[in-house]
């Protein structure tokens, strides 16, 4: 039998009498850059060199979508506008069950924030190009599925801090 406990302000799963460990809340973007053609950032972690989307950790009493924007900002560097919630990837981490949620983000055309020291690399990458150097199959697979969705609707909006020039 399955059934949802509240610990600590939070929904658990119990099953037969067993305490099921805490789902772990994670949150990041699919944070999309223009130029020639769009580009998508992949991150490259220091603790195991794997190349991810941006995400992480929701710290306890955080909104998803401030955290995917916080956790964006401190791995890529670049302030992002978050554009809309694009879906979640579910997975095992350590035992405990981990949901991260991905909203699309514009970027800035320029850094504006040292990256973490979690981060040893950024790289904006073609759509394609992006899911080919990404280490985990779920992400390539979630990236597949929405990035052409994103890249769309990113080229449809306008870009963030746009100036107007003025006429010749």
């Amino acid at each position: 039998m399955k059934r949802h406990v509240l610990l600590h302000g939070k929904a658990e799963l119990e099953t037969s009498g067993s305490f099921v460990s805490r789902t772990i809340h994670a949150a990041g973007g699919i944070a999309v850059r223009k130029g020639t053609r769009p580009r998508v950032a992949v991150v490259q972690r220091s603790k195991d060199k794997l190349w991810v989307l941006p995400r992480g950790k929701l710290r306890s009493d955080e909104r998803p979508v401030a955290g995917a924007r916080r956790e964006v900002v401190e791995e890529t560097g670049f302030r992002v506008e978050v554009c809309g919630f694009l879906g979640a990837i579910t997975y095992q981490a350590r035992g405990r069950p981990k949901v991260v949620q991905f909203w699309l983000m514009r970027a800035e055309a320029q850094p504006s924030y040292e990256v973490t020291k979690d981060i040893v690399a950024v790289e904006w990458l073609p759509l394609a190009a992006a899911v080919k150097r990404l280490s985990h199959p779920l992400e390539k697979l979630f990236l597949t599925h929405v990035g052409r969705h994103a890249v769309r609707q990113h080229k449809r909006s306008p870009s963030i801090k746009r100036r107007r020039q003025p006429p010749k």
